[in-house]
């Protein structure tokens, strides 16, 4: 047996050696487990009472308890070592220690389905005995269950065999006994015996196998003990023997009692004198037993079982071997917790279950001197099974319903209340003052930091999990009230149904790892605080909106955990520190609907942390208006303190303050970096922001937490901020932003979602008074009364003369400084305003300290002692206002009591008094006897008084850093969560453009910094996104001022919006065939600069596009790019073909190059001569091929940002947003100051001085297209529709009035188009007050009153002033304009055809070839005109331009006809007439359109108010005079139709009448002239041909004319010397020499008048007179007078007339003569009507 012993023994030493170095990689992960997770020791032992307890301890027996235990070093280098401790007694040898060396040697066993430890970090999911994670399916076993069971059993009882304690068990352990039989209930000596591990071996011998039975059993087989004693199978070997027995007619194994299953598993696992490998088995197996679902939910009793099941491994009990081992067994206690709390049974465990398990697992994770390896799986079985117990919160609240406070207040109403302490070395990890007392004492090492016992003995051997009461405990938890040492079935009646474990349980583990996170107990080390902040987070992570809502839970978290986190994140240990941001935030991002001060009290800290409060330093090349908006500082809800110090307080220096953390303070760099990962993180939580201003940005009294956050990443991400904390933090710090505007950005077009939230109006309006207020709180910490009179006037104090009104807000609000309230209110004169401050509060019920410490904390008190005098007056007044305090006489009293308080405050807490002249109890008391009405205080009342104060400063907590101000002020704010009220949740984009309004300032500054300064391409992606985002942002919400700023940075960031104009006077022109670039300054710079060209494709294709409509005062530096591009021949000129007008034309390059002919490389010389030959001809050089790739470059640039469709979509914007971009325009443009004056243009154009007898050179003004586009484009968008007319007509007129004036200063090109441009709006005005006839008149004058900003008559008038050359070169386009205005009847055309500056302006251009014809269409369309468009305002105008034309043709036609005198050849008439050009064309034209007005003569003269004479000579005198000098025109068919106009005007029969004798003019201005004209040799010459023509034909129409009106005349005075004058001219002309032919047409005429004139008996003889009747004197005198001059030409002409026997012929009609008369006077080429 020896050997076979001793061979066993080398096998399992053997496997054990295998099995640890079997996994290389896990051992190396492990060394590296151990190097990350290092934990400093402890000064004193610190474990809990459900571990195993390493303090030395001695043992009266040899088989000790398991807190004698103290593992030796681990062997794979762990970062404690734990040497063997000395015992405290040294035992003696005996058998058992014998034993205990086999022992040490089966427990380095490592058996088949046994996990290596770092298998157990792994978690592998393939070995059956690491349930840890639940399986998403079952895995089934291959082998009979009844066969794997009694496999178990016999593994089990086998190691147990070959201990040397089992080594002599009888053969019924190996045949597995006899048959189970009933057995009475166990005795309560039998309890008690178990109840004490002493006696727990003699309760083992002395179990069911002691009866006489088995005595006589043992005896017939012979088995006899060492001292002769019968050795009977122990309890625990005879318990898998009836398991055997009972398990040989089972046949389902669901079926199988589940205690009676696990009983003898159970009693191995609580055994005391099992070795861990026996242990390790044992667990084992029930491993397998639910792993291979031999368990399951239909099995019976199993919830007993499970109760039986958490209680032997929460006291689980085996003898110590080594470290290793001994760990082993201990992660399998874990894993099997894990397993069987997430498995199908883990509803059914008990609340008592359940903590003591978490207290177990807590116990583990505390152990300081377990390894790093144990300590990290404890903690991961922690987390696990915290999952597991808080996602039960969830089950819960489906259980209760709305009813989840009656859930609460039930659970705190049950009768065993639930205390889980977990503890180390059987002391809680939050001792008592009495544990702290009883707490062993030892030594630490200072070396290795090992714990040595203060006495030396031997190395403990055993191990145990104790209770610190085990036997209470027992009592109390359901599952230990069962003896294991028993069989279940017989003797165990079924136990009450527990219920399932809930929120008992889950609130007493939530109490528990809160409690742990003390920032002040020594006892908790760092590693604990680590740990529990570990198993914290994921309880949040899973359940944390359930413990919101339930009310324990929810105090939990906003008191306690709160209070703990918020000052270990002031933490300098770097994961104590990013433990807690983790757990901050996860509370935050699931619990904040109940955290409202909370957060703001944190997220405050980490703003004041995080901000720094120096200058952004210049960066070279970046422009520092590119970043404004950064804040300098974060908003403060509260004033700064001030410094002085009174002597009632004893604030902490402002070094110090900061070293504590309550300003922020200067945090190292690592900390900051996990400070800003934690902002970033909260601010990606989707509405987190939101939520933030919705809570706090709009509430008066919150701070501007959103506002903060947004400037403090802000700040942050500029580059310099590296320098204070990581490299890390700028990009960090920049993605939060970016997220920020991805968030809003992104639910954009989400409908919005107004139920359930605040009113955004109310809102608003909240955040406008918060801003007064704000105003208001820094006037009064200047000058209080100066702030009360602002905020009065804003409305926010009611009436300032109202004390309560004053006093009310004072008290209210937390933005005015304490300091300077008190002061204000000690004055005398605000006496009354002090007693309404104090009535404010409620001192009812508190101790006269208390209520002190109440009105203290609400100002604090002035230095001066009159002043604290006075205030302690109305205190006392108003702390006995009531009903008198018991114990108080009066407020004399009270007026003293308060004043010795404040010295007492003073003595005790300033720290230049030394502590032993501090003021006693005793000198307290004495100050104070008599004054109470003559008597003393209650000393007990004074004492109370007294402590108060020592312990607790009346302090100012904002002055204060200390752990007491802390609490103070943690207390402050638990009062105010109750008037604060909830979070609201704003899962909504109502409120995201209030948001947006009030922090796009940094981020678009931030965005700009970092697109300039960034050196990573990585970055420019990112940039370009948030400037779309941010842009689309704002053109959603009409935020205008944002996209105005995106749109200068990117602007200013292009490099080419710059005011000056870029130098254009090298642009050369480069020619490639067909296609061509020009090369210029600005396309060379921006094509080499990537950040410019990106920032101008951002610019156009990205924020612009589709954003023209919300774009305000940023389309300057559109305007000023648009205007950069077109100078440099970049975009075309689109607009100008709306306007039906050539494109504008640029200037010309300097220099044109053409390499279509030119070898792609001509080499080094051809360059060189090129260049010399540039520079010898004085030509800019030409372009290198780096440059003209730079001009490619940037011409796909601007072809990308499509700036032309921009162009147009801006000319459809609607009129506000068009006015926005009119004001950019005009500011391009150059202003002139000086003031309009109208000056009278000279009868002739100035002649320019000379200079040395020789004109100056007039080079012009130069010539600027950007100025031109500007005109147009302005001029596109005033005419465009009547909305942008009267929106912008009067602004856009006024521009371009001034530049018309400037007509001297502007080139010609520019001033012709902005004449046209000037008339086109113009003639929209008239649009605007053309109305329909049938509207009153006043209105149609009130209309064209509001249009007045452009006239007619100042238009017409500065183009007339123009000089002849300006207005030769602009008389194209200023005649389309006129023509334009004038085309339609109205108004307009009305006032400009009777402007005399429009008359005066045609008369000056009408003779310029390019525009003659446009000048004649327009005379003759006015002529025509149905609408009688000649008045009398234009009449004269009309008929001498009509004159003009007629003279032009003449002149056209001088030079052929001068030919054709000069062959003296006559033309007959047979010949066809010479093609006549377009001048002759609208000579002859012009002279019908003049007599077509003498159709208008009558109606003028009629209209006109003249007299009879002067309104024939102003109206009919033009036309004859007209028509006389055409008569003399050179060219035949202008002077023929001219005669032929002439005799139809001069027979009109509204011109001669009886009324008046002015028709008679006719002859002497008209007809007389004419042919004194006719008969000078000038005008004969003209056309020799012709002239004779004329002249006879003219002398005809004399004599018809004279012969129509002859009777009329014979009545005029005048008669016989017109009758005298035809025949002189008659007689000149018959002299002409016109030839034979021509005298008798013309001797026929005047032989038809005498006919006429003999037979009216107007010319008789006076021999034909009667006798009896005298003849007139001017009769006989006319007779004489005729035939005197008639014979002188024609002597022969009174014969035939008055022959002697005259022939007896009837006299002819008049009518008759007159018809031959002009049958004879009509010239051959005109024989048509003169209006043909």
């Amino acid at each position: 047996m020896a050997i076979f012993n001793s061979i066993q023994s080398v096998k399992v030493l053997f496997s054990d050696i295998f099995c640890l170095f079997d996994y290389p990689e896990e051992l190396s992960n492990f060394k590296d487990l151990k190097m990350t997770y290092r934990v400093p020791a402890l000064s004193k032992p610190a474990l809990g009472p459900n571990f195993p307890n390493y303090s030395p301890q001695g043992r009266e027996e040899k088989n000790v308890t398991m807190t004698s235990l103290n593992f030796e070093k681990p062997t794979m280098g762990v970062v404690q070592e734990y040497p063997p401790q000395p015992a405290q007694e040294q035992p003696t040898q005996t058998d058992q220690q014998q034993g205990q060396s086999k022992e040490a040697q089966y427990a380095r066993r490592d058996r088949k389905g046994e996990m290596h430890p770092a298998h157990l970090i792994n978690g592998s999911p393939h070995d059956p005995t690491m349930p840890a994670m639940p399986r998403e399916r079952e895995i089934s076993v291959a082998i009979d269950a009844v066969a794997l069971i009694t496999t178990e059993c016999i593994t089990v009882t086998s190691a147990m065999r070959k201990h040397a304690r089992w080594a002599h068990s009888s053969v019924s352990a190996i045949l597995g006994g006899g048959p189970s039989f009933s057995r009475a209930p166990e005795t309560d000596s039998q309890s008690r015996g178990r109840g004490n591990p002493e006696t727990q071996h003699d309760t083992h011998s002395s179990g069911p196998g002691s009866g006489a039975g088995d005595n006589l059993l043992a005896s017939r087989w012979g088995l006899r003990g060492k001292k002769g004693r019968s050795m009977q199978d122990d309890p625990l070997i005879a318990a898998f023997a009836r398991l055997r027995n009972d398990l040989r007619g089972c046949t389902d194994i669901r079926t199988f009692d589940i205690p009676a299953l696990l009983h003898p598993f159970l009693q191995v696992i609580r055994s005391s004198s099992t070795s861990a490998s026996i242990t390790s088995l044992a667990l084992v197996a029930i491993t397998k037993f639910f792993t291979y679902c031999l368990i399951g939910p239909d099995s019976p009793r199993l919830a007993l079982g499970m109760q039986l099941l958490s209680a032997a491994i929460t006291h689980c009990r085996f003898e110590a071997s080594d470290s290793a081992a001994d760990e082993t067994v201990l992660l399998q206690i874990l894993k099997l917790m894990e397993g069987i709390l997430s498995g199908a049974g883990g509803d059914l465990l008990g609340d008592e279950s359940v903590c003591e398990m978490m207290e177990t697992g807590l116990s583990m994770c505390c152990q300081v001197r377990l390894s790093v390896l144990l300590r990290r799986s404890a903690e991961m079985s922690m987390s696990s099974m915290c999952q597991v117990v808080f996602e039960r919160l969830k089950t819960l609240e489906v259980e209760a319903g709305d009813n989840v406070d009656a859930m609460d207040a039930e659970s705190r109403e049950s009768p065993h209340p639930l205390k889980l302490e977990p503890s180390v070395n059987g002391t809680s990890v939050m001792p008592t003052s009495n544990e702290r007392e009883q707490m062993p004492t030892s030594k630490v090492d200072g070396k290795d930091g090992t714990h040595h016992n203060t006495e030396e003995g031997q190395v403990s051997t055993s191990i145990d999990l104790p209770r610190k009461n085990d036997d209470s405990f027992s009592q109390r938890a359901s599952a230990s009230a069962v003896e294991l040492s028993q069989p279940p079935r017989g003797i165990i009646g079924e136990v009450t149904s527990i219920k399932p474990y809930g929120l008992p349980s889950i609130r007493e583990l939530f109490r528990v790892l809160v409690d742990l996170l003390q920032p002040h107990n020594k006892q908790q080390g760092d590693g604990m605080k680590v740990m529990a902040l570990r198993i914290i987070d994921v309880a949040l992570e899973v359940a944390g909106p359930s413990i919101a809502r339930h009310p324990s839970l929810a105090m939990l978290a906003k008191d306690d955990l709160c209070r703990h986190l918020f000052q270990l994140v002031r933490s300098d240990n770097m994961t104590l520190l990013n433990g807690s941001l983790r757990v901050a935030g996860t509370l935050l991002h699931t619990c904040r609907g109940v955290l409202k001060l909370q957060q703001e009290l944190f997220l405050s800290y980490l703003v004041a942390c995080l901000h720094p409060r120096i200058e952004i330093p210049p960066e070279p090349g970046i422009d520092r208006e590119l970043y404004e908006g950064i804040p300098d500082a974060p908003k403060l809800a509260r004033p700064a303190t001030s410094s002085n110090n009174s002597g009632r307080s004893t604030p902490v220096p402002v070094k110090d303050r900061q070293k504590l953390g309550m300003e922020g303070g200067s945090r190292k760099p690592d900390a900051r970096e996990a400070m800003v990962e934690s902002i970033g993180a909260l601010s990606r939580l989707p509405s987190y922001l939101v939520e933030l201003f919705v809570n706090y940005d709009c509430e008066v009294d919150r701070a501007d937490l959103c506002e903060d956050m947004i400037g403090l990443l802000a700040r942050n991400a500029f580059p310099d901020a590296a320098t204070w904390s990581t490299t890390n933090v700028p990009a960090l710090c920049l993605d939060a932003l970016l997220g920020y505007t991805q968030f809003i950005a992104d639910r954009l077009d989400s409908k919005p979602r107004t139920e359930g939230y605040p009113d955004r109006k109310e809102l608003q309006e909240q955040r406008a008074r918060k801003k007064i207020v704000i105003r208001g709180a820094a006037r009064f910490n200047e000058h209080p009364k100066s702030g009360i009179a602002f905020l009065a006037s804003q409305g926010i104090i009611d009436d300032p003369d109202n004390a309560h009104s004053v006093a009310s807000f004072l008290r209210g609000t937390t933005r005015i400084s304490k300091t300077v309230l008190g002061d204000f209110l000690s004055k005398k004169a605000h006496d009354q305003l002090l007693r309404a401050f104090m009535d404010l509060f409620d001192f009812n019920g508190k101790r006269v300290d208390e209520a002190l410490r109440e009105l203290l904390n609400s100002f604090r008190l002035p230095g001066e002692a009159p002043l604290i005098e006075r205030i302690v007056e109305v205190f006392s007044e108003k702390y006995c206002s009531g009903a008198t305090p018991e114990g108080i006489a009066g407020s004399d009293a009270v007026h003293v009591l308060a004043y010795a308080i404040i010295i007492l405050n003073t003595d005790q807490h300033n720290p230049s008094v030394k502590d032993e002249k501090r003021m006693k109890q005793a000198d307290f008391a004495k100050n104070l006897r008599g004054v109470n009405g003559g008597g003393n205080f209650d000393p007990e009342y004074l004492q109370q008084i007294y402590d108060s104060i020592r312990n607790n400063e009346i302090i100012l907590p904002e002055e204060h850093n200390t752990a007491r101000a802390f609490d103070y002020a943690w207390e402050e704010l638990l009062l105010k969560t109750h008037g604060a009220g909830d979070l609201v949740l704003c899962d909504t984009n109502v409120f995201d453009a209030d948001m947006f309004q009030a922090t796009w300032k940094p981020i678009v500054a931030t965005l700009s910094y970092v697109f300039m300064s960034a050196s990573e391409d990585v970055v420019f992606p990112r940039i370009n996104t948030g400037f779309l985002q941010c842009a689309q942002i704002a053109a959603r919400y009409g935020v205008t001022e944002a996209l105005d700023r995106i749109v200068y940075c990117l602007s200013s960031m292009s490099t080419i919006a710059l005011d000056r104009p870029w130098n254009t006077s090298l642009n050369t022109k480069v020619q490639r065939g067909k296609e061509s670039v020009m090369v210029s300054e600005l396309a060379v710079k921006l094509g080499g600069n990537f950040r410019a060209k990106l920032a101008t494709y951002v610019l156009f294709h990205n924020v612009v596009d589709g954003n023209v409509n919300k774009i305000r005062t940023g389309w300057k530096y559109i305007v000023q790019i648009w205007l950069n591009l077109f100078a440099n021949s970049l975009i075309s000129p689109s607009l100008s073909r709306q306007l039906h007008l050539e494109p504008i034309p640029l200037q010309t390059p300097t220099h044109v190059v053409d390499r279509a002919d030119k070898p792609a490389d001509g080499g080094f010389i051809q360059s060189f001569f090129s260049t010399i030959s540039s520079y010898t001809a004085d030509d800019p050089p030409e372009p290198s091929e780096e440059e003209l790739e730079y001009t490619l470059m940037t011409v796909d640039c601007i072809m990308n940002c499509q700036i032309e469709d921009l162009l147009s979509d801006a000319t459809h914007m609607p009129s506000r947003a068009t006015k926005d971009l009119t004001l950019a325009l005009l500011e391009q443009l150059p202003q002139d100051a000086s003031p309009v004056v109208i000056v009278v243009k000279p009868e002739r154009p100035a002649v320019p001085p000379k200079t040395n007898g020789q004109r100056q050179a007039n080079r012009g003004p130069a010539y600027d297209p950007s100025l031109l586009y500007v005109l147009e484009m302005i001029t596109v968008l005033a005419i465009r529709d009547d909305a942008n007319f009267a929106a912008i007509g009067e602004l856009v007129a006024d521009a371009i009035q001034n530049v018309v004036r400037n007509a001297a200063n502007i080139h010609s090109m520019v001033l012709s188009r902005a004449v046209f441009y000037l008339l086109l709006l113009l003639q929209k005005s008239a649009d605007q007050v053309n109305i329909p006839r049938v509207l009153n008149i006043v209105l149609a004058l009130t209309l064209y009153k509001d249009q007045s900003f452009v006239r007619a008559p100042v238009v017409l008038h500065m183009i007339s002033s123009f000089s002849q050359p300006k207005l030769e070169r602009s008389a194209p386009l200023v005649l389309k304009g006129l023509i334009i205005c004038i085309k339609e009847s109205g108004s307009l055309r009305n006032e400009i055809i009777n402007t005399p500056d429009f008359w005066s302006t045609i008369e000056r251009i009408h003779a310029i070839p390019a525009v003659s014809a446009n000048v004649f269409d327009l005379l003759k369309a006015v002529v025509e005109d149905r609408a009688v468009a000649v008045t009398a305002d234009n009449y004269e105008p009309v008929i001498g331009l009509l004159n003009s034309f007629a003279n032009a043709g003449g002149a056209a036609a001088a030079s052929q006809q001068q030919r054709e005198s000069y062959g003296r050849r006559p033309q007959s008439r047979e010949e066809p007439p010479v093609k006549d050009n377009d001048e002759i064309q609208r000579g002859r034209e012009a002279v019908s359109l003049v007599y077509q007005l003498t159709n208008r003569v009558p109606a003028l003269i009629e209209q006109s108010h003249l007299e009879r004479n002067e309104a024939w000579i102003t109206y009919w005198s033009p036309i004859f005079s007209c028509l006389r000098m055409q008569c003399e025109n050179p060219h035949r068919a202008i002077r023929g139709r001219a005669f032929s106009c002439l005799q139809g005007a001069v027979q009109s029969a509204e011109l001669a009448s009886s009324d008046h004798q002015e028709w008679t003019a006719i002859f002497a201005e008209v007809l007389f002239p004419l042919i004194e004209r006719l008969l000078k040799p000038e005008v004969y010459q003209a056309d020799p041909v012709g002239m004779s023509e004329t002249r006879v034909a003219v002398a005809k129409l004399l004599c018809k004319i004279f012969l129509h009106y002859l009777v009329t005349l014979a009545e005029w005075d005048g008669m016989l010397e017109t009758w005298y004058r035809i025949l002189e001219l008659v007689e000149r002309l018959m002299g002409s020499g016109q030839g034979q032919a021509m005298e008798e047409e013309i001797s026929e005429s005047l032989k038809n008048i005498l006919y006429f004139m003999k037979s009216d008996g107007y010319l008789l003889p006076p021999s034909s007179t009667s006798s009896t009747e005298e003849k007139k004197p001017h009769e006989s005198n006319m007779w004489h007078e005729t035939w005197k001059r008639v014979d002188r030409f024609l002597p022969g002409m009174r014969k035939e007339i008055f022959s002697e026997s005259p022939p007896q012929q009837k006299a002819r009609p008049r009518q008759s003569l007159e018809k031959d008369a002009v049958k004879a006077t009509v010239p051959a080429e005109e024989v048509q009507q003169p209006n043909a």
